[in-house]
C-alpha cells in the first residue's frame, strides 16, 4: 500500500465534505460487514471509510430522510421518558388539614 496516495485520497474526500458530521452508508465486506446501514460520523471517521472500502457517503436525500427519523425517534423516546416519570408532593400536615377541612365544606 502506498501511504501518500492513500493519505492524498484521504484528505481529497475529507476535502469534499462540507458539514462537520455526515451520514454515510456502509458497504458489504469479507468480514462480515452488511450493506446499507446508515450511519452518522464526523467528518474524519467518514472519509476513512469511504477510502478504506468500507461505506460511501450517502445522498441528500438519503441523509435527511435518517436525519428526520433520527429526529422522530428522538421524539417518541422523550415522550415515552416523560409518560413514566412518576411526580409526587410531599404535605405537611397543616397542609394536609387544610385539604381535608375544604374537602368537608
Amino acid at each position: 500500500m502506498d501511504l501518500r496516495s492513500y493519505y492524498r485520497k484521504l484528505r481529497e474526500i475529507e476535502r469534499d465534505l462540507r458539514d462537520e458530521y455526515v451520514v454515510v452508508r456502509s458497504l458489504a465486506t469479507a468480514d462480515g460487514g452488511i450493506a446499507g446501514r446508515l450511519t452518522e460520523v464526523a467528518r474524519e471517521v467518514a472519509a476513512r471509510m469511504a477510502a478504506d472500502g468500507l461505506a460511501e457517503v450517502a445522498g441528500p436525500d438519503e441523509a435527511g430522510a435518517f436525519r428526520r427519523e433520527l429526529a422522530e425517534q428522538k421524539k417518541r423516546e422523550d415522550q415515552k421518558r416523560t409518560a413514566a416519570q412518576i411526580n409526587f408532593t410531599v404535605l405537611s400536615e397543616a397542609d394536609m388539614r387544610s385539604l381535608r377541612k375544604t374537602a368537608k365544606e
